[in-house]
């Protein structure tokens, strides 16, 4: 070992930080290195050079004693990590329990990887920031993150045919946990149906459980925008698709799943009984701070079904 890696070494294992692999985002080639584990929302954008890494080992070591995992660092600012037992009465008791998809069913915001795939994923990626902080009508961040790259139908099935879904760690347990104890499942999304049918497919969610936007094309397979008349193609959707399941089945409880400010809305009076946070992949505090229960890890709901 040369004494660049006998520094690096000694660097992570002094600052106790826990340890992943991650891949170039870049490349998405086999080549990786070790950086201090974090949400993938952030692992996928730090590219570091290993060249650099035996160069500048000293500064390396800073960076990586810098970073603290999400969860450790974000119990000691949330006094909700821990449910009362009214929300876990509730949680055990609903009747169903509705999912966003982006960020919470799927490491990924859809629409992102997609303007990526597309070359304009930086762009879109800052305008997503702003919709689900809840800083800009959805409506408004919707039109204008597809305008910067007018999908075309043949890209879109390109897409997902070479991007299929990532999962996030135990949801497919949690989902599966649900339906033994015979609760309903939806996803509730701002995404696109052509995206999240996929995904209902490998979680054995009905399709006609699924409340979510739609891309248009026209006969040559170009981009002519998308349904407006979905609920959840505008401010307030999701709680007035929430609202639309919960009167059309008649539930008597129902649980919102999700990491943005247009799923917190959804709980309401005759919408979501409960808003659990999922903040695994993207920890947004004004929302984290509001919800009945926020979870980093989808064991915690599951056991808690136990």
């Amino acid at each position: 070992m040369c004494y660049g890696q006998i520094l690096l070494m000694e660097g992570l294992m002094s600052a106790r930080i826990r340890l992943s692999s991650i891949h170039s985002f870049s490349s998405r080639q086999q080549n990786s290195i070790l950086v201090p584990a974090l949400p993938p929302k952030v692992t996928k954008r730090i590219l570091i050079s290993p060249t650099w890494i035996m160069r500048n080992p000293k500064s390396f070591n800073s960076i990586a004693a810098s970073f603290q995992p999400l969860e450790t660092s974000a119990e000691t600012r949330f006094d909700n990590t821990l449910p009362s037992k009214e929300v876990l009465d509730v949680w055990r008791n609903a009747d169903a329990v509705c999912f966003d998809v982006d960020s919470t069913v799927c490491v990924d915001e859809g629409i992102d990887e997609l303007a990526e795939f597309c070359g304009a994923g930086e762009a879109v990626a800052e305008w997503t920031a702003r919709a689900m902080s809840g800083s800009v009508p959805f409506e408004q961040a919707l039109a204008a993150r597809l305008s910067l790259f007018n999908p075309s139908l043949s890209q879109v099935k390109e897409f997902l045919e070479k991007r299929p879904p990532r999962l996030s760690p135990g949801i497919d347990a949690l989902v599966k946990k649900l339906k033994d104890n015979n609760k309903n499942v939806f996803l509730v999304s701002g995404g696109f149906r052509q995206m999240i049918n996929p995904i209902a497919s490998i979680l054995g969610i009905p399709l006609e459980n699924i409340y979510a936007n739609q891309l248009l094309f026209g006969s040559s397979g170009e981009f002519l925008g998308f349904d407006t008349k979905e609920p959840t193609s505008r401010s307030g959707g999701k709680a007035t698709a929430v609202e639309q399941i919960r009167k059309v089945k008649g539930y008597n409880s129902l649980v919102m799943i999700g990491d943005g400010a247009t799923d917190l809305e959804a709980r309401k009076p005759g919408g979501a009984d409960l808003f659990i946070c999922y903040g695994g992949v993207q920890l947004r505090a004004s929302v984290a701070a509001k919800a009945d229960w926020l979870v980093f890890n989808f064991k915690d709901l599951i056991n808690s079904l136990d």
